[in-house]
Protein backbone atom coordinates (compact mmCIF):
# COMPACT_ATOMS: atom_id res chain seq x y z
CA UNK A 1 0.00 0.00 0.00
CA UNK A 2 2.86 2.37 0.83
CA UNK A 3 4.31 1.94 -2.67
CA UNK A 4 0.92 2.48 -4.32
CA UNK A 5 0.50 5.72 -2.43
CA UNK A 6 4.03 6.77 -3.38
CA UNK A 7 3.34 6.30 -7.07
CA UNK A 8 -0.02 8.05 -6.83
CA UNK A 9 1.77 11.04 -5.33
CA UNK A 10 3.75 11.49 -8.56
CA UNK A 11 0.55 12.53 -10.32
CA UNK A 12 -0.74 14.81 -7.60
CA UNK A 13 2.68 16.33 -7.04
CA UNK A 14 2.83 17.31 -10.72
CA UNK A 15 -0.53 19.03 -10.45
CA UNK A 16 0.60 20.87 -7.33
CA UNK A 17 3.76 22.15 -8.98
CA UNK A 18 1.77 23.79 -11.77
CA UNK A 19 0.41 26.29 -9.31
CA UNK A 20 3.70 27.01 -7.57
CA UNK A 21 6.64 29.13 -8.57
CA UNK A 22 8.85 27.37 -6.01
CA UNK A 23 8.90 23.90 -4.54
CA UNK A 24 8.25 23.25 -0.85
CA UNK A 25 7.54 19.59 -0.25
CA UNK A 26 7.48 16.81 2.26
CA UNK A 27 9.96 14.05 1.79
CA UNK A 28 10.33 10.49 2.91
CA UNK A 29 14.09 10.71 3.26
CA UNK A 30 14.54 12.47 6.59
CA UNK A 31 16.00 10.07 9.13
CA UNK A 32 16.03 12.26 12.22
CA UNK A 33 13.51 14.15 14.29
CA UNK A 34 14.64 17.63 13.24
CA UNK A 35 13.00 19.78 10.62
CA UNK A 36 15.41 20.84 7.85
CA UNK A 37 15.32 23.43 5.09
CA UNK A 38 16.79 23.40 1.61
CA UNK A 39 20.14 24.91 0.66
CA UNK A 40 21.73 25.58 -2.69
CA UNK A 41 25.02 24.51 -4.21
CA UNK A 42 26.86 21.56 -5.72
CA UNK A 43 27.01 19.53 -2.53
CA UNK A 44 23.96 20.79 -0.64
CA UNK A 45 20.91 20.48 -2.82
CA UNK A 46 17.55 18.91 -2.10
CA UNK A 47 14.07 19.76 -0.99
CA UNK A 48 12.69 21.26 2.16
CA UNK A 49 11.70 18.57 4.64
CA UNK A 50 9.26 18.44 7.49
CA UNK A 51 9.50 17.08 11.02
CA UNK A 52 9.57 13.28 11.03
CA UNK A 53 8.99 11.08 14.07
CA UNK A 54 10.23 7.52 14.52
CA UNK A 55 6.79 6.00 13.91
CA UNK A 56 6.76 7.61 10.45
CA UNK A 57 10.01 5.97 9.38
CA UNK A 58 10.17 2.92 7.16
CA UNK A 59 12.27 -0.06 8.24
CA UNK A 60 15.08 1.05 5.94
CA UNK A 61 14.93 4.62 7.26
CA UNK A 62 15.25 3.34 10.81
CA UNK A 63 18.41 1.48 9.79
CA UNK A 64 19.71 4.63 8.11
CA UNK A 65 19.08 6.64 11.28
CA UNK A 66 21.25 4.20 13.21
CA UNK A 67 23.83 3.94 10.43
CA UNK A 68 24.34 7.71 10.47
CA UNK A 69 25.79 7.42 13.99
CA UNK A 70 28.40 4.83 12.95
CA UNK A 71 31.88 4.92 11.46
CA UNK A 72 32.77 3.15 8.23
CA UNK A 73 34.42 0.32 10.13
CA UNK A 74 31.33 -0.17 12.27
CA UNK A 75 29.16 -0.16 9.16
CA UNK A 76 31.49 -2.66 7.50
CA UNK A 77 30.94 -5.14 10.32
CA UNK A 78 27.18 -4.75 9.93
CA UNK A 79 27.52 -5.29 6.17
CA UNK A 80 29.58 -8.45 6.66
CA UNK A 81 26.95 -9.85 8.99
CA UNK A 82 24.12 -8.97 6.58
CA UNK A 83 25.44 -9.85 3.13
CA UNK A 84 28.05 -12.60 3.52
CA UNK A 85 27.45 -15.14 0.77
CA UNK A 86 24.69 -13.07 -0.87
CA UNK A 87 24.37 -11.06 -4.11
CA UNK A 88 24.31 -7.26 -4.11
CA UNK A 89 22.36 -5.52 -6.88
CA UNK A 90 23.04 -1.89 -7.69
CA UNK A 91 21.84 0.43 -10.46
CA UNK A 92 23.32 3.69 -11.65
CA UNK A 93 23.94 6.26 -14.37
CA UNK A 94 27.67 5.56 -14.06
CA UNK A 95 29.09 2.18 -15.03
CA UNK A 96 31.91 2.73 -12.57
CA UNK A 97 29.83 1.41 -9.73
CA UNK A 98 30.85 -1.93 -11.21
CA UNK A 99 34.48 -0.91 -10.71
CA UNK A 100 33.97 0.28 -7.13
CA UNK A 101 32.14 -2.82 -5.87
CA UNK A 102 35.11 -5.25 -6.07
CA UNK A 103 37.21 -2.73 -4.14
CA UNK A 104 34.51 -2.53 -1.51
CA UNK A 105 34.43 -6.32 -1.21
CA UNK A 106 38.21 -6.35 -0.77
CA UNK A 107 37.84 -3.79 2.00
CA UNK A 108 35.30 -5.97 3.79
CA UNK A 109 37.59 -8.99 3.34
CA UNK A 110 40.38 -7.03 5.05
CA UNK A 111 38.14 -7.12 8.14
CA UNK A 112 36.87 -10.69 7.67
CA UNK A 113 38.88 -12.83 5.26
CA UNK A 114 36.03 -15.36 4.98
CA UNK A 115 33.60 -12.77 3.61
CA UNK A 116 32.22 -13.27 0.08
CA UNK A 117 29.62 -11.39 -1.94
CA UNK A 118 28.56 -11.58 -5.56
CA UNK A 119 27.34 -8.42 -7.27
CA UNK A 120 25.46 -7.17 -10.30
CA UNK A 121 25.58 -3.53 -11.41
CA UNK A 122 23.13 -2.28 -14.03
CA UNK A 123 23.29 0.91 -16.07
CA UNK A 124 19.96 1.55 -17.81
CA UNK A 125 20.12 3.49 -21.07
CA UNK A 126 17.96 6.34 -22.36
CA UNK A 127 17.16 7.70 -18.90
CA UNK A 128 15.21 4.54 -17.97
CA UNK A 129 16.70 4.38 -14.49
CA UNK A 130 13.71 6.22 -13.02
CA UNK A 131 11.26 3.75 -14.55
CA UNK A 132 13.35 0.84 -13.33
CA UNK A 133 13.54 2.14 -9.76
CA UNK A 134 9.84 2.98 -9.73
CA UNK A 135 8.93 -0.53 -10.88
CA UNK A 136 11.25 -2.07 -8.28
CA UNK A 137 9.67 0.06 -5.55
CA UNK A 138 6.39 -1.82 -6.00
CA UNK A 139 7.92 -4.91 -4.41
CA UNK A 140 7.77 -5.45 -0.65
CA UNK A 141 11.51 -6.13 -0.78
CA UNK A 142 13.25 -4.70 -3.80
CA UNK A 143 15.98 -6.08 -6.02
CA UNK A 144 18.25 -3.04 -5.89
CA UNK A 145 20.05 -2.23 -2.65
CA UNK A 146 21.10 1.28 -3.68
CA UNK A 147 21.57 3.59 -6.62
CA UNK A 148 24.01 6.15 -8.01
CA UNK A 149 21.87 8.56 -9.99
CA UNK A 150 21.93 11.95 -11.72
CA UNK A 151 19.36 14.56 -12.80
CA UNK A 152 18.37 16.45 -9.67
CA UNK A 153 15.05 17.56 -11.13
CA UNK A 154 13.69 14.04 -11.68
CA UNK A 155 15.29 12.76 -8.48
CA UNK A 156 13.43 15.43 -6.53
CA UNK A 157 10.07 14.98 -8.23
CA UNK A 158 10.01 11.24 -8.99
CA UNK A 159 12.23 9.66 -6.33
CA UNK A 160 12.45 11.95 -3.31
CA UNK A 161 8.93 13.31 -3.00
CA UNK A 162 7.50 9.81 -3.57
CA UNK A 163 9.68 8.15 -0.92
CA UNK A 164 11.20 5.64 -3.34
CA UNK A 165 14.78 6.59 -2.40
CA UNK A 166 16.23 7.44 1.01
CA UNK A 167 19.19 9.69 1.73
CA UNK A 168 21.94 8.31 3.96
CA UNK A 169 24.62 10.75 5.17
CA UNK A 170 27.78 8.95 6.37
CA UNK A 171 29.04 10.22 9.71
CA UNK A 172 32.63 10.72 8.56
CA UNK A 173 31.52 12.43 5.33
CA UNK A 174 29.47 14.89 7.35
CA UNK A 175 32.35 15.53 9.74
CA UNK A 176 34.71 16.22 6.82
CA UNK A 177 32.21 18.84 5.64
CA UNK A 178 32.03 20.44 9.08
CA UNK A 179 28.56 19.22 9.95
CA UNK A 180 26.64 16.22 11.28
CA UNK A 181 24.29 13.81 9.49
CA UNK A 182 21.20 15.17 11.24
CA UNK A 183 22.16 18.79 10.49
CA UNK A 184 23.10 18.26 6.83
CA UNK A 185 20.40 19.37 4.40
CA UNK A 186 19.91 17.77 1.02
CA UNK A 187 20.92 14.75 -1.02
CA UNK A 188 24.30 13.01 -0.74
CA UNK A 189 26.56 13.79 -3.72
CA UNK A 190 29.36 11.40 -4.58
CA UNK A 191 30.86 13.99 -6.92
CA UNK A 192 30.15 17.04 -9.02
CA UNK A 193 31.13 16.87 -12.70
CA UNK A 194 31.56 19.86 -14.96
CA UNK A 195 30.68 20.48 -18.57
CA UNK A 196 32.58 23.45 -19.95
CA UNK A 197 32.57 25.67 -22.99
CA UNK A 198 35.42 24.93 -25.41
CA UNK A 199 36.25 26.01 -28.94
CA UNK A 200 38.62 25.01 -31.73
CA UNK A 201 41.36 27.64 -31.88
CA UNK A 202 42.89 26.84 -35.28
CA UNK A 203 41.02 29.73 -36.91
CA UNK A 204 40.58 33.41 -36.18
CA UNK A 205 37.18 33.34 -34.44
CA UNK A 206 37.27 34.21 -30.75
CA UNK A 207 34.94 33.25 -27.91
CA UNK A 208 35.60 35.65 -25.06
CA UNK A 209 32.04 36.04 -23.81
CA UNK A 210 29.37 33.46 -23.01
CA UNK A 211 27.08 35.26 -25.47
CA UNK A 212 29.55 34.44 -28.27
CA UNK A 213 28.34 30.84 -28.15
CA UNK A 214 24.85 31.92 -29.25
CA UNK A 215 25.77 34.61 -31.74
CA UNK A 216 24.27 34.53 -35.22
CA UNK A 217 25.71 31.76 -37.41
CA UNK A 218 27.39 29.85 -34.57
CA UNK A 219 26.24 26.28 -33.90
CA UNK A 220 27.91 24.89 -30.80
CA UNK A 221 28.02 21.11 -30.43
CA UNK A 222 25.92 19.86 -27.52
CA UNK A 223 24.18 16.70 -26.35
CA UNK A 224 20.49 17.19 -27.00
CA UNK A 225 18.52 18.30 -23.94
CA UNK A 226 15.97 15.53 -24.53
CA UNK A 227 18.60 12.78 -24.52
CA UNK A 228 20.66 13.98 -21.54
CA UNK A 229 18.28 15.74 -19.20
CA UNK A 230 20.96 17.36 -17.04
CA UNK A 231 21.51 19.66 -20.01
CA UNK A 232 17.95 20.87 -19.62
CA UNK A 233 18.56 21.37 -15.90
CA UNK A 234 21.43 23.66 -16.86
CA UNK A 235 19.00 25.82 -18.81
CA UNK A 236 16.57 25.84 -15.89
CA UNK A 237 19.32 27.00 -13.55
CA UNK A 238 20.23 29.94 -15.78
CA UNK A 239 16.95 31.58 -14.76
CA UNK A 240 17.94 31.62 -11.09
CA UNK A 241 18.77 35.17 -10.01
CA UNK A 242 22.46 34.50 -9.36
CA UNK A 243 23.11 33.01 -12.79
CA UNK A 244 20.78 35.36 -14.69
CA UNK A 245 22.83 38.20 -13.20
CA UNK A 246 26.02 36.63 -14.56
CA UNK A 247 24.44 36.64 -18.02
CA UNK A 248 23.39 40.27 -17.67
CA UNK A 249 26.89 41.27 -16.54
CA UNK A 250 28.39 39.48 -19.55
CA UNK A 251 25.85 41.20 -21.82
CA UNK A 252 26.97 44.57 -20.48
CA UNK A 253 30.54 43.79 -21.61
CA UNK A 254 29.53 43.34 -25.26
CA UNK A 255 29.88 46.06 -27.89
CA UNK A 256 26.82 48.00 -28.94
CA UNK A 257 26.28 46.02 -32.15
CA UNK A 258 26.16 42.68 -30.35
CA UNK A 259 23.94 44.13 -27.65
CA UNK A 260 21.50 45.44 -30.24
CA UNK A 261 21.23 42.01 -31.87
CA UNK A 262 20.64 40.24 -28.55
CA UNK A 263 18.24 42.91 -27.30
CA UNK A 264 15.65 41.81 -29.87
CA UNK A 265 15.56 38.40 -28.16
CA UNK A 266 15.48 39.99 -24.71
CA UNK A 267 12.47 42.09 -25.69
CA UNK A 268 10.75 39.05 -27.20
CA UNK A 269 10.94 37.02 -23.97
CA UNK A 270 10.48 39.84 -21.48
CA UNK A 271 6.79 39.13 -20.91
CA UNK A 272 7.52 35.41 -20.46
CA UNK A 273 10.04 36.25 -17.76
CA UNK A 274 7.40 38.29 -15.94
CA UNK A 275 4.80 35.54 -16.33
CA UNK A 276 7.21 32.98 -14.84
CA UNK A 277 7.95 35.20 -11.85
CA UNK A 278 11.65 35.48 -12.67
CA UNK A 279 13.91 38.19 -11.29
CA UNK A 280 14.84 41.41 -13.05
CA UNK A 281 17.53 39.69 -15.14
CA UNK A 282 15.45 36.63 -15.93
CA UNK A 283 14.71 37.95 -19.42
CA UNK A 284 18.43 37.77 -20.24
CA UNK A 285 18.47 34.14 -19.14
CA UNK A 286 15.45 33.33 -21.32
CA UNK A 287 17.04 35.16 -24.26
CA UNK A 288 20.26 33.13 -23.94
CA UNK A 289 18.27 29.89 -23.59
CA UNK A 290 16.20 30.65 -26.67
CA UNK A 291 19.27 31.55 -28.73
CA UNK A 292 21.08 28.41 -27.51
CA UNK A 293 18.27 25.94 -28.18
CA UNK A 294 17.64 27.43 -31.61
CA UNK A 295 21.32 27.29 -32.57
CA UNK A 296 23.14 24.34 -30.99
CA UNK A 297 23.97 21.34 -33.16
CA UNK A 298 22.78 18.14 -31.54
CA UNK A 299 25.28 15.31 -31.01
CA UNK A 300 24.69 11.86 -29.54
CA UNK A 301 27.37 12.00 -26.86
CA UNK A 302 30.19 14.14 -25.45
CA UNK A 303 32.80 11.73 -26.81
CA UNK A 304 32.07 12.53 -30.48
CA UNK A 305 31.93 16.24 -29.65
CA UNK A 306 35.42 16.08 -28.21
CA UNK A 307 36.67 14.06 -31.18
CA UNK A 308 35.39 16.74 -33.55
CA UNK A 309 36.68 19.77 -31.66
CA UNK A 310 40.28 18.58 -31.13
CA UNK A 311 40.76 17.94 -34.85
CA UNK A 312 42.47 20.79 -36.67
CA UNK A 313 39.79 20.56 -39.38
CA UNK A 314 37.13 21.81 -36.93
CA UNK A 315 38.22 25.41 -37.36
CA UNK A 316 36.13 27.89 -35.36
CA UNK A 317 33.70 25.26 -34.04
CA UNK A 318 32.66 25.31 -30.39
CA UNK A 319 30.91 23.08 -27.90
CA UNK A 320 29.74 22.46 -24.35
CA UNK A 321 30.95 19.08 -23.09
CA UNK A 322 32.30 17.11 -20.16
CA UNK A 323 35.77 18.41 -19.32
CA UNK A 324 37.14 14.94 -18.58
CA UNK A 325 36.83 13.91 -22.25
CA UNK A 326 40.12 15.71 -22.91
CA UNK A 327 41.90 13.03 -20.88
CA UNK A 328 41.30 10.39 -23.55
CA UNK A 329 42.52 12.39 -26.57
CA UNK A 330 45.30 10.59 -28.46
CA UNK A 331 47.73 13.12 -29.90
CA UNK A 332 48.63 13.00 -33.61
CA UNK A 333 49.57 15.33 -36.44
CA UNK A 334 45.93 16.38 -36.94
CA UNK A 335 44.48 15.74 -33.49
CA UNK A 336 45.61 17.57 -30.35
CA UNK A 337 44.26 18.99 -27.12
CA UNK A 338 46.16 22.12 -28.14
CA UNK A 339 43.66 22.60 -30.96
CA UNK A 340 41.05 23.64 -28.40
CA UNK A 341 40.77 26.37 -25.80
CA UNK A 342 38.79 26.07 -22.58
CA UNK A 343 36.87 29.33 -22.78
CA UNK A 344 36.91 30.18 -19.08
CA UNK A 345 40.70 29.77 -18.88
CA UNK A 346 41.16 32.91 -20.99
CA UNK A 347 42.07 35.97 -18.95
CA UNK A 348 39.60 38.17 -20.83
CA UNK A 349 36.66 35.75 -20.80
CA UNK A 350 33.34 37.10 -19.51
CA UNK A 351 30.44 35.13 -18.11
CA UNK A 352 29.52 31.53 -17.44
CA UNK A 353 32.24 28.93 -18.00
CA UNK A 354 30.01 25.85 -17.91
CA UNK A 355 27.77 23.92 -15.55
CA UNK A 356 28.15 21.33 -12.84
CA UNK A 357 25.84 18.47 -11.91
CA UNK A 358 26.10 15.77 -9.28
CA UNK A 359 26.04 12.01 -9.06
CA UNK A 360 23.93 11.34 -5.97
CA UNK A 361 23.87 8.22 -3.81
CA UNK A 362 20.70 6.77 -2.29
CA UNK A 363 19.49 3.68 -0.49
CA UNK A 364 16.27 2.25 -1.92
CA UNK A 365 13.42 2.41 0.60
CA UNK A 366 12.81 -1.33 0.17
CA UNK A 367 16.50 -2.26 0.02
CA UNK A 368 17.20 -5.98 0.54
CA UNK A 369 20.64 -5.15 2.00
CA UNK A 370 20.38 -1.72 3.65
CA UNK A 371 23.39 -2.08 5.97
CA UNK A 372 25.58 -3.16 3.07
CA UNK A 373 24.24 -0.30 0.95
CA UNK A 374 25.10 2.21 3.68
CA UNK A 375 28.57 0.74 4.10
CA UNK A 376 29.20 0.84 0.34
CA UNK A 377 28.04 4.46 0.14
CA UNK A 378 30.26 5.39 3.09
CA UNK A 379 33.20 3.61 1.47
CA UNK A 380 32.82 5.53 -1.81
CA UNK A 381 32.40 8.91 -0.15
CA UNK A 382 34.96 8.75 2.68
CA UNK A 383 37.96 6.88 1.23
CA UNK A 384 40.27 7.58 -1.69
CA UNK A 385 40.13 3.92 -2.73
CA UNK A 386 36.35 4.03 -2.71
CA UNK A 387 36.34 7.12 -4.92
CA UNK A 388 39.13 5.83 -7.17
CA UNK A 389 36.73 4.54 -9.83
CA UNK A 390 35.95 8.21 -10.57
CA UNK A 391 39.06 9.88 -9.19
CA UNK A 392 41.22 9.63 -12.30
CA UNK A 393 39.03 12.07 -14.23
CA UNK A 394 39.68 15.80 -14.23
CA UNK A 395 36.50 17.77 -13.89
CA UNK A 396 34.99 15.29 -11.44
CA UNK A 397 35.24 16.44 -7.83
CA UNK A 398 34.57 14.45 -4.67
CA UNK A 399 32.25 16.36 -2.37
CA UNK A 400 34.27 15.17 0.61
CA UNK A 401 36.99 17.84 0.94
CA UNK A 402 39.40 15.38 2.52
CA UNK A 403 38.97 12.86 -0.29
CA UNK A 404 39.14 15.69 -2.84
CA UNK A 405 42.54 16.80 -1.53
CA UNK A 406 43.90 13.26 -1.23
CA UNK A 407 42.67 12.39 -4.73
CA UNK A 408 44.49 15.41 -6.15
CA UNK A 409 47.69 14.19 -4.49
CA UNK A 410 47.28 10.87 -6.32
CA UNK A 411 46.27 12.12 -9.79
CA UNK A 412 47.58 15.71 -9.81
CA UNK A 413 44.91 17.01 -12.16
CA UNK A 414 46.10 20.60 -11.70
CA UNK A 415 49.18 19.71 -13.75
CA UNK A 416 47.43 17.23 -16.03
CA UNK A 417 48.88 18.85 -19.14
CA UNK A 418 52.50 18.54 -18.05
CA UNK A 419 54.83 16.17 -19.91
CA UNK A 420 58.32 15.68 -18.46
CA UNK A 421 57.93 18.82 -16.38
CA UNK A 422 56.76 20.99 -19.29
CA UNK A 423 53.21 22.35 -19.52
CA UNK A 424 52.58 20.84 -22.94
CA UNK A 425 48.76 20.76 -22.92
CA UNK A 426 47.53 23.66 -20.74
CA UNK A 427 43.87 22.94 -21.43
CA UNK A 428 44.25 19.77 -19.34
CA UNK A 429 45.47 21.65 -16.26
CA UNK A 430 42.30 21.42 -14.17
CA UNK A 431 41.96 24.51 -11.97
CA UNK A 432 39.80 22.62 -9.51
CA UNK A 433 36.34 22.79 -7.95
CA UNK A 434 36.97 25.94 -5.93
CA UNK A 435 38.17 27.85 -8.99
CA UNK A 436 35.39 26.64 -11.23
CA UNK A 437 32.69 27.60 -8.76
CA UNK A 438 34.11 31.10 -8.25
CA UNK A 439 36.29 32.57 -11.02
CA UNK A 440 35.09 29.99 -13.55
CA UNK A 441 31.44 30.87 -12.93
CA UNK A 442 30.21 27.29 -13.03
CA UNK A 443 26.41 27.00 -12.87
CA UNK A 444 25.52 24.39 -10.23
CA UNK A 445 22.44 22.21 -10.43
CA UNK A 446 19.97 22.67 -7.58
CA UNK A 447 17.31 19.91 -7.64
CA UNK A 448 14.67 21.92 -5.81
CA UNK A 449 15.02 24.96 -8.05
CA UNK A 450 14.92 22.79 -11.19
CA UNK A 451 11.73 21.12 -9.97
CA UNK A 452 10.17 24.51 -9.17
CA UNK A 453 10.56 25.85 -12.73
CA UNK A 454 10.06 22.63 -14.67
CA UNK A 455 6.40 23.47 -15.30
CA UNK A 456 7.03 27.07 -16.36
CA UNK A 457 10.46 27.50 -17.91
CA UNK A 458 10.54 23.81 -18.83
CA UNK A 459 7.25 23.92 -20.71
CA UNK A 460 8.36 27.11 -22.46
CA UNK A 461 11.60 25.46 -23.61
CA UNK A 462 9.53 22.70 -25.21
CA UNK A 463 7.94 25.31 -27.49
CA UNK A 464 11.29 26.43 -28.92
CA UNK A 465 12.37 25.26 -32.35
CA UNK A 466 15.67 23.39 -32.32
CA UNK A 467 18.29 23.98 -34.97
CA UNK A 468 18.31 21.51 -37.85
CA UNK A 469 21.39 21.47 -40.10
CA UNK A 470 20.67 21.77 -43.79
Amino acid sequence: MKKFIALTLVFFMALALVGCSSSTSSTGTTTNNEATTSTEGGNESGSETTTTTDENLSDVQKIIAEAETMTLEELAKKAIEESNGKTFYGVGNSSRGKTALPLFIEYLQSIDSSYTMEFDWQQPKNNKIFDQLTADSLKETGTFAMTLIQDGNQIESKMNQTGILDTFIPLEWAQANGTTPDAYEGFLPLQVLNKVFMFNNTGSTTFTNVWDFVREGNHSLFMDIDSEIVGKNFLYMLTKDEYATWLKEAFDKLDSADQAYIQTYVDEVSQDANDFGLGENGKYALAWIKMWVESYQEETDDGPICTILVNQSATDQSGLLVYSKLRSVEESAEVSVNNITVAAYQDDYEGIGGYGYAHYLFVTDNSPLPWTACAFIAYMTTTVDGFSAWGKDMGGYSMNPEVLAANEEVYQHSTGGYVDGVDTYPAKDDRGYEWWTTDGKLVLEDPEYCASVAWTVGSWIETLSKYTPE
